[in-house]
């Protein structure tokens, strides 16, 4: 059990370590960026989000779903069903609390798109690190290099994407008028939850995997509602009004490349 710990918490500190090195892009990029630019990465980190719910999130949620007593598809339609709707009550709520306390005390200044981005993205993380955890849980309790490899895989894979989640969160945070010195803390601290969990989740032992399909799933409808209310429309245009197709690309560009790596990882 001390030996999965410790490897959980080396393997979602790397996945934080990502996180935090793609919120670093504040430091490099002007607050206002060329729209062209602003709208590729945006689509670029909607493209890789996109491929990321697909196969880090709903294919291991249909894998887990399996050995689920009664129909598998229970779990992950009603996983990603909830994700969704949570969603969708986050974006009501921070609406309406934006509307009653002004723009004085909004959270650190942030619009509300990007402090819905930031929640979903905060939200996504929590599955991902007890994925990352159980993972290891199960190398230290197994025999074999090929299950210590495949969780290694996992936290390489997690952590490739979460590179540009944390520049996806950082832009448009810096863009508000938040400093950089902040925005970089606040993209980052939202990766901190993974370690936490997936540290948790190491610690808690294999009783925790029968809930990984519905907590899987449910990051996968609320990263959809995110990347579909507020990511593709920034990436299309957004506040700029912008109608070239440097934001469509980008999106194809991020799907490709986060597809070919987690296909190629396996």
């Amino acid at each position: 059990m001390e030996n999965a710990v410790f490897y959980a918490a080396c393997g979602t500190g790397f996945t934080f370590l990502m996180t935090a090195l793609g919120a670093c892009v504040v430091f490099v990029l002007k607050k206002d960026m060329d729209p062209k630019i602003e709208r590729s990465m945006m689509g670029v980190a909607a493209g890789v989000m996109l491929a990321a719910l697909v196969w880090s999130l709903l294919i291991p949620a249909m894998e887990d779903a399996k050995s689920f007593p009664g129909p598998d598809w229970v779990p992950v339609a009603g996983g990603f069903a909830a994700g969704g709707l949570f969603l969708l009550g986050t974006d009501r709520f921070i609406l309406r609390w934006f509307d009653g306390v002004g723009e004085q005390r909004r959270f650190f200044g942030m619009q509300k798109s990007t402090t819905l981005l930031l929640a979903a993205i905060a939200f996504h993380n929590i599955p991902q690190g007890m994925a990352t955890g159980l993972s290891f849980l199960m190398a230290a309790q197994g025999s074999g290099k090929q299950i210590f490899a495949a969780a290694v895989v996992l936290a390489f894979g997690i952590g490739i994407q979460n590179f540009p989640e944390g520049s996806a969160v950082a832009i448009p945070i810096r863009r508000d008028g938040v400093g950089k010195r902040r925005a970089f803390l606040i993209s980052a601290g939202a990766g901190i939850l993974e370690p936490v969990f997936g540290v948790g989740a190491a610690a808690a032992g294999s009783g925790m995997g029968t809930v990984m399909p519905w907590l899987l799933s449910f990051a996968a409808g609320a990263m959809l509602y995110v990347i579909a209310e507020e990511l593709i429309p920034e990436a299309a245009g957004g506040r700029s009004g912008g109608n070239d197709r440097f934001g469509t690309l980008g999106v194809m560009v991020g799907f490709l490349v986060m597809m070919v790596l987690d296909v190629a990882l396996g």
